[in-house]
Formats: C-alpha cells, sequence, structure tokens
C-alpha cells in the first residue's frame, strides 16, 4: 500500500467553515470517484485553532492506493483531472504540499468516537543522513512515544526514501500522527513521566520542533 498526504492551506478569501464546507461537501465526493482509491481521510483543522491566528495548515487530506503503479495510472484519469480542477474553488495551489509516505503503526490502538487528531510536520534533523534519521525516527523514537498514557493511537507517515534523490530537500520529511480521546486526555498526557521522555529524545534526531496542528477526521472512502 502506498499513501499520499496532501498538506491543505485554504484559499486566503474564504473563511474557514466556508473552506470546510466545500472541501468535505464538494471536494470529498469528487475525490471518492477516482478510480484504484482505497481509502480517502480528511481532517480539518478544528475551529478553536484559529482563536490564536492562522494556523499551520488548515487540514490534511490521505489517500491509499495498492502501489506505485496505481498512483501513476490514478494520475491519467479524468476523474483526478476533475479534482484537481476543484481545488482552485477552496485551496491555496501555491501553498499546497504533497508528499508520497511510507505509513507504520507505532501503536494500533483503536481510535475513539469523536477523538482529537493531532497531526505534526515533521523536519528531521539535516545533519543526519536521511535514512538514519528516518530509522531512528520510526525504531527508536516510535517505541519511546507509543508509551504515553492516555494516547490511543499512533502512526508515523515517512516521506519516501526517492524524495530525497532531487537536490532540493522535501518540504518535509513526515507526518506523525496521534489520536487521543479528548482534550483532557491530551492534556493530561502532558504531565506524564513519559511524555518528559519522548521530548527529552527529539534533538536526537529533530531539525526543529515539529509545527502541529489539532484536527477532527472525516473518512471519505473507507
Amino acid at each position: 500500500m502506498i499513501k499520499v498526504v496532501e498538506i491543505i492551506k485554504r484559499r486566503p478569501d474564504l473563511d474557514v467553515e466556508e473552506f470546510q464546507r466545500h472541501w468535505l461537501d464538494v471536494h470529498g465526493p469528487i475525490v471518492a470517484r477516482i478510480p484504484g482509491l482505497r481509502r480517502y481521510v480528511q481532517s480539518h483543522t478544528r475551529l478553536g485553532g484559529y482563536r490564536r491566528g492562522e494556523v499551520a495548515s488548515d487540514g490534511i487530506a490521505e489517500v491509499w492506493f495498492d502501489d506505485k503503479q496505481a498512483l501513476a495510472a490514478m494520475a491519467a484519469t479524468p476523474e483526478f483531472a476533475a479534482a484537481k480542477a476543484d481545488e482552485p474553488n477552496f485551496i491555496d495551489p501555491g501553498r499546497l504540499v504533497e508528499l508520497v509516505v511510507d505509513e507504520h503503526v507505532v501503536k494500533d490502538g483503536p481510535i475513539p468516537d469523536k477523538a482529537i487528531k493531532n497531526v505534526e510536520f515533521v523536519h528531521l534533523s539535516p545533519d543526519l543522513d536521511p535514512h538514519e534519521a528516518h530509522r531512528y525516527w520510526r525504531d527508536v523514537h516510535g517505541p519511546i512515544a507509543a508509551r504515553i498514557p492516555t494516547m490511543s493511537r499512533y502512526v508515523q507517515s515517512h516521506t519516501r526514501m526517492g524524495a530525497y534523490d532531487r537536490p532540493d530537500r522535501p518540504p518535509f520529511d513526515g507526518v506523525a500522527v496521534t489520536w487521543w480521546e479528548d482534550l483532557a486526555a491530551m492534556r493530561a498526557s502532558a504531565a506524564s513521566p513519559e511524555y518528559a521522555t519522548t521530548r527529552a529524545d527529539e534533538p536526537n534526531f529533530l531539525g526543529a520542533a515539529p509545527e502541529a496542528i489539532l484536527t477532527t477526521e472525516h473518512i471519505i472512502v473507507e
């Protein structure tokens, strides 16, 4: 299975609720018709996140395909063309980031009803070889973070190694996603020694502290 993550900023002239309505009710059904798409999830930044101003992202879209061949075939379909044609109606195209990623389930717990989905945009240390940085994030840091109490589920999506063959480094090295029953569960975790250990390990592989958004998940295609 191969996955694409789209990191989205809304069109500047749209308010957040108008943007979210179009993304969910208009764009979602268009994307759902793309042949070969196995799963499609939208995660909308929660409205409370805008109280302090603009956020790192207005949300992410995640789409899954069987393999690279299915992903390439999708790009030649009229359904994909229709989806791309709709994007300027609600997205700022100049700020859209697309990552082709490998997904690693670190903590395979259930997703609670009405869960809080925390999305962090990861910059790995430029001082480390990308293979080593990704290995450390997955194999060392992942199990450390998975011990944080009250965390329901934890998934890492790593930017695929082919992105590092280009002259410029990818805009993000991946996305870390955790699910929590509610805000109280998230806040309680921050007081735990396991959380402190997780944060203390981050300088070993991160280049900068990740920007994060709290989101509500909408499953369009299961």
